[in-house]
């Protein structure tokens, strides 16, 4: 049974996108959040922030370790998940709902042909090892 929803796009840095019209909800995929951990923080642009595709938006804190954030594509954020400051494990417990991160305007919707559909980031997963 697939774990990643078939109506995201993702990264092969474990970030997914949910295109609705030219807004792009971002979050980190189950994958990313089960080989983190248990998230403790997590560090969110401001909203008027923009970025190119694969810049740095945040980071995210584990008890074992902290990773970059990277944007799939460029955009302005429109919305923060304010939530995550008090409660950062929503990540882990909803990576595809409660626990995502921010909204963006999409700047240049031909950068969503660069990512990958949910068959092609399981096949990505399985290659690194897990699924």
């Amino acid at each position: 049974m697939a774990v990643n929803p078939e109506n995201l796009q993702y990264t092969k840095d474990h970030e997914w996108i949910l295109v609705e019209g030219d807004t792009g909800t971002i979050g980190i995929t189950h994958f990313a959040q089960n080989q983190l951990g248990d998230i403790v923080h997590v560090q969110l642009p401001r909203v008027g922030d923009t970025f190119s595709a694969n810049d740095s938006f945040g980071e995210i804190e584990s008890v074992k370790t902290f990773s970059e954030l990277f944007i799939p594509v460029a955009g302005e954020v429109t919305e923060i998940n304010e939530a995550l400051a008090d409660s950062p494990e929503a990540v882990n417990n909803s990576p595809y709902g409660d626990g995502w991160m921010i909204r963006i305007r999409i700047s240049n919707a031909g950068e969503l042909d660069r990512l990958l559909n949910s068959n092609e980031y399981e096949d990505f997963t399985a290659s690194q090892g897990e699924d």
